[in-house]
């Protein structure tokens, strides 16, 4: 997943980004009007070229990744050409913009929690919260979110990662309703850190075990998707509650892009707001045994609390 392949200088990255953005764009939509029929899907090389009024020569060269120093006016011209929203337009520029000098792969400055942003978990008692970073790490959680979703402290530290979670573990196949949607999203956005972020070896170290592991994963990033999640719908079931609904709102920390609080709330009086109070009302009396993905049959919920939560549904 680096800039460059091996030894070539090319910006392989941005040559698979740009290739799947053309591949998605149709003559019709870019007013080009064909008669014969097409091997390819999308446009050919020299449309995109002369939509973007570039030399195609120029854009082959782009596309390959062999422009060092693409200009800004250049990079407009291709995003209107090829159709790209905000979040794509501002992934070509990171994976695009000018090199002085080859950046050289060293270990990353681990991420760290400030005692502020430690302090709104310990506030946020009734509701799942946890603070993610830029791989998707997960740096820190209440204990709602430890019974919420796993019990994220217990791992290993190069394990408490939400992609690892969701890709790796069966238990995140059996607790997210819509599997294939939250991890797709999850897939986008370690695109996204990957063009802010190109030479993170412990990114490519996640990227490799998850393509090796996955088959999902591994036809999700070959699709080169980007896209921004700030807040959205989780459809959760539960081990101990059953079904679950939260409102998913990431919020992110100024002065820091690659760290953010990541919050799940219920619709007040909902059946899962009930089910959230259950769950924070128990979780002072309880081991880890109560977090998700571990949970026995004498941690289930009593009969009547079930009966309360069910019956709202």
């Amino acid at each position: 997943m680096t800039k460059s392949s091996s030894g070539s200088g090319d910006n392989k990255e941005l040559s698979d980004f740009l290739r799947s953005r053309r591949a998605r764009v149709t003559p019709e939509q870019a007013g080009i009007t064909t008669r014969a029929s097409r091997r390819v899907p999308g446009l050919r090389r020299e449309e995109v070229a002369l939509s973007a009024g570039l030399c195609v020569d120029y854009y082959i060269r782009l596309e390959r990744g062999r422009v060092a120093n693409a200009s800004e006016a250049v990079l407009e011209a291709v995003a209107w050409a090829l159709r790209l929203d905000d979040v794509e337009r501002a992934h070509l520029f990171n994976l695009a913009r000018p090199q002085s000098v080859v950046r050289v792969s060293r270990p990353a400055v681990p991420q760290r929690v400030r005692p502020g942003a430690y302090a709104l978990l310990e506030v946020l008692r009734t509701t799942p919260a946890m603070i993610l970073g830029g791989r998707m790490d997960v740096l820190a959680l209440n204990r709602m979110a430890r019974a919420m979703y796993a019990d994220f402290e217990a791992m290993p530290a190069r394990e408490r990662n939400i992609a690892r979670f969701v890709f790796l573990d069966p238990a995140a196949r059996e607790l997210y309703l819509e599997w294939g949607e939250c991890a797709r999203m999850i897939v986008t956005g370690l695109h996204l850190y990957a063009g802010r972020h190109p030479n993170d070896p412990q990114l490519a170290e996640l990227i490799d075990q998850l393509s090796a592991l996955d088959e999902d994963f591994r036809r999700w990033w070959a699709a080169h998707d980007v896209k921004e999640f700030s807040y959205g719908t989780h459809h959760l079931r539960h081990p101990l509650l059953g079904e679950v609904t939260l409102n998913c709102e990431n919020l992110i920390f100024p002065g820091d892009p690659d760290q953010w609080l990541s919050v799940g709330t219920a619709e007040p009086g909902s059946p899962s707001s009930e089910a959230l109070r259950i769950l924070a009302s128990r979780i002072g009396d309880l081991d880890t045994s109560i977090y998700a993905g571990s949970a026995s049959s004498s941690d289930q919920l009593s009969d009547r609390q079930l009966q309360v939560h069910r019956e709202k549904g």
